[in-house]
């Protein structure tokens, strides 16, 4: 790949905060940082939990690289700040990013666009009664997924294979959410899609397909062993990755999503119909990390990866020729 790449400037890795992901995006932020700085960008890193956000306009920084997973960062509240500091930063706008991160409102959407997505069923913290847990369980039948519906990384979520464990997972997924997501169990091959570029540029990289031990794909086994096998070529039968990848792209369009993401995806075992899970717009950038794996499938190394992530930092919405300022509405007296 060509070294001329554009003057980017002063380029803060946005890493850590507050979510409960903020263990494994340090970890992003750091492979990140130092892919940049390895491509003589003049990278640094920015902690929004322990410096002030609006820093990032009084030290000079001159776009951001969002590394960081969860709320406080991949909901859009980060990309808003920065659309009022007028920093171009990586990924999603505002309303893809709180769209995605909330995996009842991604169903939603998917579903009026008639995209599929398992059945489920939403509880509302200090609102839902036994009664309405079992329904769920009945409703959705065994195995199912319990969940809260704003957090990533596995966290907080629960496979139930039996009716007498229900309510534990639901108040373990109430710990961490008001909204508790009760999810169709699909069995079969589990997969996961990265996509890069924005409108006609988007494209799909290689499917990953993820086996992992016991078929518990948790938060153990995505970033700390070494026991997962992740399968690129993914192996799927003839045409079925590229109708996958037809697929998240499409989803990817649909919530609005920019820059890069990535799509979770489970394949009935019988049926082989595929059916989105969710879609990550701010991805795990670490050393077990997918879109890294996919696209160095793709020929991309991971610098050259973190580099075309950086190229399409943008903000959403243009700033105006003058900014008007209070007192001054450019209105006639």
């Amino acid at each position: 790949m060509s070294q001329n790449f554009p003057n980017f400037g002063k380029v803060a890795v946005l890493m850590g905060g507050y979510s409960a992901e903020r263990e494994i995006s340090l970890m992003s932020g750091q492979g990140v940082l130092q892919a940049l700085i390895s491509r003589s960008i003049d990278a640094h890193a920015f902690d929004p939990a322990e410096r002030d956000i609006s820093q990032l306009k009084t030290d000079g920084f001159e776009r951001c690289f969002i590394a960081l997973h969860g709320r406080f960062g991949e909901d859009g509240t980060v990309q808003g700040a920065l659309e009022l500091l007028g920093i171009p930063y990586t990924g999603s706008g505002v309303l893809a990013s709180s769209l995605a991160i909330d995996k009842v409102m991604t169903k939603r959407v998917l579903l009026s666009e008639g995209l599929p997505t398992p059945r489920y069923v939403l509880l509302r913290r200090g609102r839902y009664s036994s009664a309405d847990v079992e329904a769920a369980a009945d409703t959705l039948g065994l195995p199912l997924i319990v969940k809260p519906a704003r957090e990533g990384s596995s966290i907080g979520l629960t496979k139930v294979t039996a009716h007498a464990d229900m309510a534990l997972a639901v108040e373990k997924a109430a710990q961490l959410d008001a909204d508790i997501l009760c999810e169709q169990f699909i069995r079969g091959d589990e997969v996961t899609c990265p996509v890069l570029g924005t409108g006609s540029e988007a494209h799909a990289l290689p499917v990953i397909c993820i086996v992992a031990p016991d078929g518990n794909y948790d938060y153990q086994n995505k970033y700390f062993t070494n026991t997962t096998q992740y399968l690129v070529p993914c192996g799927l039968p003839q045409g079925e990755e590229a109708a996958i990848q037809a697929l998240v792209l499409k989803a990817y369009r649909t919530l609005g999503c920019r820059g890069w993401a990535r799509a979770d995806v489970m394949i009935d075992k019988l049926t082989r119909q595929p059916f989105l899970l969710e879609v990550n717009t701010s991805p795990g950038m670490t050393g077990h990390s997918l879109v890294p794996m996919s696209a160095r499938a793709a020929g991309l190394t991971y610098e050259d990866l973190c580099l075309e992530i950086l190229k399409t930092a943008a903000l959403e919405h243009a700033r105006p020729a003058q900014a008007q300022t209070p007192g001054n509405t450019g209105a006639a007296a």
